[in-house]
């Protein structure tokens, strides 16, 4: 294996797919009108994104690195791995499919306890079982920290956009887990087509 991708083991390679979706509790903001104005932005952003792609370089904690091609439509996403080998991860209707196929594995489990099955809920809803625990607004940015209210640990999800001209383009998806390790997409090439990507692109299935 190559010293460049020291997480790509399956071992690590699931233990930072699996810390990606276990991002917990934190404690809400007393939020003022024009951060309920971003976070009202932010919901119709990922309840109106139809056909959004982009390509992502993927951050491990251990400083490894992975790229490749993200699809997302409101309620479903799938991530396309080009390194550090063929893998794809698809999350759709409170499910999560994860499969290998340098190592002809596959891996399963359920989003119904987890921040990303709240944020593929449809419509989503930042609110409720949602807390946001803080929003920044920068120069031609916005950061949106989110948690799960009802969870018994600590992580927080993070989505920065940029903000220009009040239009929204996701550029960054970041969790911090109970332990303060990192793992980050950073994206580019956002693009919204506004036609939802075909439903086989999302199956459950190890075979496409």
């Amino acid at each position: 294996m190559k010293p460049a991708f020291p997480f790509a083991t399956r071992r690590l390679m699931m233990g930072g797919l699996l810390t990606l979706l276990a991002a917990c509790a934190g404690t809400p903001v007393q939020q003022q009108p024009d951060q309920q104005a971003d976070i009202a932005r932010v919901e119709a952003y990922l309840n109106t994104s139809d056909g959004l792609q982009a390509n992502f370089v993927q951050t491990w904690p251990d400083g490894g690195k992975g790229q490749g091609v993200m699809h997302y439509d409101p309620g479903r996403l799938r991530l396309d791995y080009e390194t550090p080998g063929s893998m794809k991860l698809v999350a759709e209707n409170g499910h999560l499919l994860f499969v290998d196929h340098r190592r002809e594995s596959v891996t399963r489990m359920s989003l119904g306890h987890q921040p990303l099955g709240l944020l593929l809920d449809q419509p989503v809803h930042l609110s409720g079982l949602i807390s946001v625990t803080a929003v920044q607004h920068g120069q031609n940015s916005l950061q949106v920290s989110l948690a799960r209210r009802d969870s018994e640990s600590q992580g927080i999800l993070t989505l920065g956009f940029s903000d220009i001209a009040g239009k929204l383009s996701l550029l960054v998806i970041e969790m911090t887990d109970v332990e303060r390790q990192h793992i980050r997409l950073d994206l580019t090439g956002t693009t919204v087509s506004g036609q939802k990507w075909p439903d086989a692109m999302f199956t459950l299935s190890a075979d496409n």
